[in-house]
């Protein structure tokens, strides 16, 4: 099974200073900063998903690339862009729509012209028909129940069919990319519509849409449902799903490939699960900046807290943390630092039993990932983007081992 990772312009300063917190003087993002199969010491995934609405925006929403990096992308193409020739191995490019950025909007923005010009124009290998996401999930409709906003659902359903008629007709005409249809649905039954509908148009791999909120066993069901109408040879990918844990299932079931940034967001939006490895997770030990946490900025001006007290808390616990992490301090005196320091930055918390299994197992320590290796205990280390990005790389490596370890055992 094939991992494919959403791109959103995420890298990291391979010159970044730690000890400064400063990124390198003569630095340029677009030449310097380091992708995530570039930073680690093996690509973590089979290749990169590219949605048309980050590059490019919407009519009521701008992308997460610059103008410049938009004119870069259309004229290097995507292999050169992202630097895959450097990877190790042949990585694939997906392109899609970005669904998700116009949820709201009656009709999807982009005509199935503009995204087989834009896959065309960047050089991707795989290319998403046009498709609008269902706001729902009512498992019941198959049994004739009705659900608030069913009309609407169908409307999207019919829309993404017909936009995936239009779609196929065209790339077969013109297009060098492979073509996946995408299948949207609101329970079992409808997905199962919707992938016997694209494979009767000829599709032969389908990717289902609108499965991010959806919990492994729902996916599982869906699944179930598809098989029985689902052609041997037709390959499935998952897009944008958030559980990753049962790939022998999923390639069970005809799934060749999915994309998630679940493991590389939880590394900071997860309140828990920061640090991943192969047995269990970590909390990263959260270090806030002074001048850049909203909380203490505020509790500054209010005065209720001293920015000078902040700040010499905030410094011993870095400090503590490096000597700690060179077996000079112990971990008893660096928990009293972050819990004197926790007071003034989210008072009411006291995260200290999961900082104390973090500081004893010592993870980074036995990581070779490519970061772990290098910057040490700064991976674990909650605070600012460098090393949160950092901790979401070591993530997809781990996700990488454990995807390779199940599918191996599950002898698919």
């Amino acid at each position: 099974m094939k991992f494919f990772f959403p791109d959103s312009q995420d890298q990291i300063d391979r010159e970044f200073d730690f000890l400064a917190e400063e990124k390198g003087i003569f630095r340029v993002r677009q030449r310097d900063d380091l992708y995530a199969h570039e930073a680690l010491h093996e690509p973590p995934f089979h290749g990169l998903l590219v949605s048309k609405a980050i590059v490019d925006g919407t009519a009521n929403g701008t992308g997460k690339y610059t103008v410049a990096q938009r004119h870069r992308l259309y004229r290097q193409g995507a292999r050169k862009f992202f630097r895959l020739d450097h990877a190790g191995r042949t990585l694939e490019i997906m392109g899609d729509c970005g669904a998700f950025n116009y949820i709201r909007e009656d009709v999807p923005p982009y005509s199935p012209d503009d995204v087989i010009d834009f896959y065309e124009g960047c050089g991707f290998d795989l290319g998403v028909s046009v498709d609008h996401v269902i706001f729902g999930y009512d498992p019941a409709t198959d049994n004739g129940a009705d659900a608030d906003g069913l009309q609407d659902w169908r409307r999207r359903q019919e829309i993404t069919l017909e936009l995936a008629t239009e779609f196929l007709v065209k790339v077969r005409k013109e297009a060098s990319f492979e073509p996946l249809g995408v299948a949207q649905g609101w329970s079992p039954g409808s997905y199962a519509h919707s992938v016997a509908s694209l494979q009767k148009m000829g599709y032969s791999r389908i990717a289902l849409g609108g499965m991010v909120p959806l919990k492994t066993q729902d996916i599982m069901t869906c699944l179930a449902a598809i098989a029985d109408v689902r052609d041997s040879a037709t390959r499935l990918h998952l897009l944008g799903i958030s559980r990753c844990e049962n790939a022998t299932g999923f390639a069970a079931r005809g799934v060749t490939s999915f994309d998630s940034t679940s493991a590389f967001q939880q590394a900071y939006k997860d309140e828990r699960n920061n640090y991943h490895t192969l047995e269990r997770t970590y909390m990263a030990i959260r270090v806030p900046q002074v001048d850049g946490n909203p909380k203490l900025r505020k509790a500054v001006r209010a005065g209720r807290i001293s920015q000078d007290a902040a700040i010499t808390c905030e410094r011993d616990c870095m400090r503590l943390l490096r000597a700690y992490a060179g077996r000079e301090v112990t971990a008893d005196a660096v928990l009293a630092a972050l819990r004197t320091y926790e007071d003034l930055h989210d008072p009411g918390k006291d995260r200290s039993d999961a900082y104390r299994q973090t500081l004893e197992a010592r993870p980074w320590e036995r990581c070779t990932c490519g970061i772990c290796d290098r910057i040490g205990i700064e991976v674990v280390i909650f605070r600012g983007s460098e090393r949160n990005k950092s901790r979401g790389f070591h993530n997809l490596s781990v996700l990488a081992r454990q995807l390779d370890h199940e599918l191996a055992g599950s002898k698919l």
